[in-house]
Order: structure tokens, then C-alpha cells, then sequence
């Protein structure tokens, strides 16, 4: 089963977009992405809080989680997150049988 982890990225002025930057010109992020477990890995602005930049982090389930906790890579995220002093709030989600309720609601 999926699991679904939502960080949110705060930082000063634009720091937050400048350590998602980062992390796509690195290659870090592509290098995530191709770890076995990972289902999604996209960053997205807020129209809201510029200072704010959401990752949606999906992963087969935690053990590819843990395995990517694991990684030398996040080692380099840490690194990243620290040299740009961004904070973070974290939602984690686990699909279950109650979302197929909401499928009237979807336009496809």
C-alpha cells in the first residue's frame, strides 16, 4: 500500500525555492526518483506563501521509506535543508476504501 508523505518547506525571502532548485539541478531529486519504492517525487509553489514550496513524497510503503531515510542522500538533503534554513510541517497519508466514496465528486 501507498504511502503518501507531504512536506512543506518554509524558509526566508525565496530560500525555499532556491533549495528546490538546488535539488533539481543537482540531480539529487532525479536520483531520488529513480530509488526503488518511490512512486512520486514533485515539488509545487504556493500561490499563497511564497515562501512556501510543498513536495509530495510517495513511496510503495514504508520500508522504501526507511530505506530511502537510510540513503547517503539524505545526508545531502539535510545538508540542503540546513544551508538554506528552511523548517518544515509533514503530513503523512495511507490510501484507504473511503476515498472511492469521493469518485462522484471527480471530473475525468
Amino acid at each position: 500500500m501507498s504511502l503518501t508523505i507531504n512536506i512543506f518547506y518554509t524558509g526566508v525571502g525565496q530560500n525555499a525555492q532556491k533549495f528546490v532548485k538546488e535539488m533539481e539541478t543537482s540531480g539529487l531529486a532525479d536520483k531520488i526518483r529513480a530509488q526503488v519504492g518511490n512512486e512520486r517525487y514533485e515539488y509545487y509553489l504556493s500561490l499563497e506563501d511564497p515562501q512556501t514550496v510543498l513536495l509530495i513524497d510517495q513511496w510503495t510503503g514504508q520500508a522504501a521509506l526507511d530505506r530511502h531515510h537510510a540513503s547517503e542522500m539524505m545526508d545531502e538533503i539535510v545538508k540542503l535543508r540546513d544551508k538554506y534554513e528552511l523548517h518544515m510541517q509533514v503530513q503523512n497519508y495511507v490510501p484507504t476504501k473511503a476515498a472511492t466514496k469521493d469518485e462522484k465528486f471527480i471530473r475525468k
